[in-house]
């Protein structure tokens, strides 16, 4: 039959135990995971001082405990120290054969928001993909024969009158730039799968980015040295992580921190409808503390053509999402302003041949 110390540490929601004085007694792997911090570091210490409730809840919980009856909370957010809140529902229990001692299991919202969101942004960049690869080919012909038109007509014009035909050559071809990004979003190859160090394609990314778009800002290296090899394309993680530390850098031009921070969490696992899945357990953060992401595309950033920036084109955090996808991982943006979180979970490379 199996332990019960086996059955807690299979528990795929964060789960607390919380003795007659408010403190942790045991928490399981899920549990760690959720407040980035080891089982030992929050052993003994006040359950409300590791995790933090947006409600009003040690009145209920007391009730609960002295009533001996379950509680409930749905819809509320819980953050710890080392993360930012997620919307939660708890569920909260006395301890059989444990007086005072309570048990709290929460149920994030985030895997469902997750994965609802990658189904949709899939969905969303397919379409749009075929109707941007048709308007590039369209547009692409005529904008090489207004180009061609316009340094013609400026070798026979004077000079005051070149101006003009030098903005049309300079907007045509700026249109001409913007066509060949969203060629190159629907041409993207599948990705060539082999074990990866992701600390090397960190740092690849890292020594490009300080010597070009993100030389003002300081870049913080927080890595877990035991992180075993991920499984995907090196190329294109790579442009995942360049994509997103320009986008940090040019939202703080004049200056900040962002840090790279990896980690292993093992009770992560990514389940599909038809209940196949596999686990996700390499965790790659980029954090910044610039001004957050506008809250009018909060919860649409994922999607082509949808952008924060004046000019900008909304295509490097959709192609962002779909190598993500197309590695069978996840992405989530946690954004408030002065700290934004890119959190990208991906396959470890198989072991022993498997």
């Amino acid at each position: 039959m199996t332990s019960d110390q086996n059955i807690w540490a299979s528990l795929p929601v964060p789960a607390f135990i919380i003795d007659a004085d408010d403190r942790i007694t045991d928490v399981n792997s899920a549990g760690e995971g959720f407040l980035n911090a080891s089982r030992n570091a929050v052993i003994g210490h006040p359950v409300w001082d590791q995790i933090a409730v947006d409600a009003p809840l040690e009145e209920a919980f007391l009730r609960a405990r002295q009533q001996g009856t379950p509680l409930f909370v749905n819809d509320v957010d819980v953050g710890s120290g080392n993360r930012a809140p997620l919307q939660c529902a708890l569920q909260i229990a006395p301890l059989l054969g444990h007086p005072g001692s309570m048990i709290m299991t929460m149920s994030p919202r985030e895997l469902a928001g997750r994965m609802t969101r990658g189904n949709t942004v899939k969905s969303a960049a397919q379409s749009a993909i075929g109707m941007a690869e048709m308007l590039a080919h369209e547009i692409k012909n005529p904008l090489a024969g207004i180009t061609g038109a316009a340094q013609l007509l400026s070798m026979n014009i004077s000079q005051q009158d070149t101006e003009l035909t030098d903005l049309i050559v300079a907007e045509s071809r700026r249109i001409v730039k913007l066509l060949e990004q969203v060629e190159q979003f629907g041409n993207l190859t599948q990705p060539d799968f082999k074990p990866v160090n992701i600390h090397d394609v960190l740092d690849r990314a890292r020594r490009s980015a300080l010597l070009g778009f993100g030389a003002h800002m300081t870049i913080i290296e927080d890595y877990d040295p035991s992180l075993p090899l991920a499984y995907g394309d090196p190329d294109q993680l790579l442009q995942v992580v360049l994509n997103l530390l320009k986008n940090a850098s040019e939202a703080s031009p004049k200056g900040g921190t962002i840090r790279l921070r990896t980690y292993f969490e093992h009770s992560f696992r990514l389940r599909r409808s038809d209940g196949s899945g596999h686990s996700l357990p390499l965790q790659i953060e980029i954090i910044d503390d610039g001004p957050g992401l506008p809250d009018k595309i909060r919860s649409d950033i994922f999607d082509p053509f949808v952008s924060g920036r004046e000019n900008g084109t909304g295509l490097g955090l959709a192609l962002v999402s779909k190598i993500i996808s197309d590695h069978d991982g996840w992405i989530l943006a946690e954004s408030v302003p002065g700290h934004t979180v890119f959190r990208l979970s991906v396959r470890r490379a198989p072991r022993d041949g498997t």
